[in-house]
């Protein structure tokens, strides 16, 4: 299929599922962006497994969560062994309790969540080009001009933003010349998605001794296992290898006799950590693997592609509709970096005690870990923190310079995600919860506290006469039903708060008091919205 168009808005190159995401983003503002990719089509091979929390609260906000949570399966625990003895079992069980609508890991395979988003793209007329390459990369200070090849077809077409969502070989950031570095782990490792007889059940095995590791993933479909581990030495080199000859190895890590029924899929690879010097150059921004890449500890490389997109889509499609200053796209990048260089530095330090062979590290694996493991989880708020961060909803942007924080007294702060509370209410009489009422695109204001019925009404005037398609508005009076709201936001008897909601549900602005002038000037002054 040949592009048509010579000009569009956005170009992706790349559609795995950042640059799917980026796509599916785009479409809820009306925008229609050219999608491309050199292979052939979407992936059938299943690729990162983990879908998080934070994850799953934009696929709500979507509107498609139902079938990713049919099509998926939740891990029950993680099992610690050590020479095929259990050393520490950790419950998953409703682990995030009360923290999100999803208090899970949901194992939902990399190749589901790819077409999953191209239904979204069908739906709303989207196609993905697929079979072509970007040749060549130019830009000036108004666009940004590329030469595609689709099978013997070269054309050249030009857009006014281009995202690179093409993976660690990125051809984007090689055409932009943005470094890319970091360092790869000097061992091999397979990873194959099995059916065995072996019953390991919902719960994530993982098996270290002194001859490797191995890690034993539940899939959604019975029986089936994800399955990844270290080649033993010499096995790096060899063409062709199966999973048969790597079994004795597997075998003595677990302790067990693995028995495979059908193997889905089978490959070795190599691991890396790296991050792009820059997000961003000119009118090109990297997402995803084309901006970083570390380790699978935590099951987040994923996630973390798709929440770049779902950060960069909303601030490109307000200044495409020309709603938003260009300074906001200066914003990703400065939100995004300090999240992908935390989570590098943390997984490079967990994978690298994995893989070690130090013999202190040894005894710390052996002796002490699994006694820190047990301790830990048992106390409530070790949990809550674990949870916090693997789910990603702990991530926050507080020193972002989109952000106005007035409030002298509230716990959460501009810059957090919005809290998952729930609501009910009162006119309707039904639960709800605050990520519902950020439910369509835009910005939310939410006022908590009692208001006079003059009050809404000039709220609203200025809503309707300023912001009628980027501002949706809920007002939350006080009542004993919904105390636990206004206690999150240590808001005492006769207090208010004005809270203006992110497109991306993290709070923009928090101020003490509803004042129609500062909550304009952040708007206008700080978010940059054109007059």
């Amino acid at each position: 299929m040949t592009i048509t168009q010579q000009h569009t808005s956005v170009l992706i190159v790349g559609a795995g599922p950042s640059g799917l995401m980026m796509a599916a983003q785009l479409l809820r503002y009306g925008i229609q962006p050219v999608i491309i990719d050199s292979k052939q089509g979407p992936t059938n091979q299943s690729k990162a497994l983990a879908v998080q929390a934070r994850t799953l609260e934009i696929y709500r906000q979507m509107g498609v969560i139902d079938a990713i949570i049919k099509g998926g399966k939740q891990a029950a625990g993680v099992i610690f062994n050590q020479k095929g003895k259990e050393v520490a079992e950790l419950s998953l069980d409703k682990v995030g309790e009360g923290q999100t609508p999803f208090p899970f890991v949901l194992l939902y395979q990399q190749s589901k969540n790819e077409r999953l988003l191209l239904d979204y793209l069908t739906l709303n007329c989207c196609p993905v080009y697929w079979n072509t390459s970007l040749l060549s990369l130019e830009q000036s200070a108004e666009m940004a001009a590329v030469q595609l090849q689709t099978g013997e077809d070269v054309q050249i077409i030009t857009c006014d933003w281009l995202v690179g969502a093409d993976g660690a070989h990125s051809s984007v950031r090689k055409q932009l010349q943005i470094p890319f570095n970091g360092d790869s782990y000097q061992h091999q490792f397979y990873l194959a998605d099995v059916k065995i007889s072996n019953a390991f059940g919902d719960k994530v095995s993982l098996f270290l001794s002194k001859k490797g590791f191995a890690a034993f993933f539940p899939m959604p479909e019975k029986q089936c296992y994800r399955i990844v581990g270290k080649l033993p030495g010499g096995f790096d080199k060899k063409d062709n290898l199966t999973i048969e000859e790597t079994l004795p190895y597997l075998n003595a890590v677990t302790g067990k006799t693995i028995v495979v029924d059908k193997t889905n899929w089978f490959t070795t690879y190599g691991l890396h950590h790296r991050m792009a010097d820059k997000f961003r150059e000119g009118r090109c921004f990297l997402i995803g693997d084309a901006a970083h890449i570390h380790s699978p500890v935590g099951g987040q490389g994923m996630n973390t592609g798709l929440q770049d997109a779902y950060n960069l889509g909303w601030k490109l499609a307000g200044v495409i509709n020309e709603q938003l200053n260009e300074a906001i796209l200066d914003s990703y990048a400065a939100e995004r970096m300090p999240v992908a260089k935390d989570l590098l530095n943390s997984t490079d330090r967990v994978f690298s005690m994995i893989l070690s062979r130090n013999w202190f590290m040894g005894l710390f694996k052996k002796w002490i870990l699994p006694t820190v493991l047990k301790t830990g989880w048992s106390k409530p708020a070790f949990r809550d923190e674990f949870f916090k961060r693997v789910s990603q909803i702990g991530i926050s942007y507080r020193d972002s310079k989109i952000n106005l924080h007035l409030s002298h007294n509230s716990p959460v702060k501009a810059g957090d995600r919005l809290p998952y509370l729930k609501v009910f209410d009162e006119k309707k009489q039904q639960e709800t919860d605050l990520h519902e009422w950020c439910s369509k695109p835009g910005f939310t204001m939410i006022t908590l506290g009692k208001l006079q019925e003059i009050d809404l009404f000039t709220l609203a005037k200025w809503i309707t006469q300023k912001y009628p398609v980027n501002l949706n508005f809920f007002y939350l009076p006080p009542s004993a039903r919904n105390q636990q709201v206004f206690d999150a936001f240590g808001i005492k008897e006769n207090q208010k708060k004005a809270l203006i909601i992110r497109p991306d549900m993290y709070i923009g602005f928090i101020n003490d008091v509803v004042d129609i002038d500062t909550m304009d000037n952040y708007l206008q002054n700080v978010v940059g919205f054109k007059s």
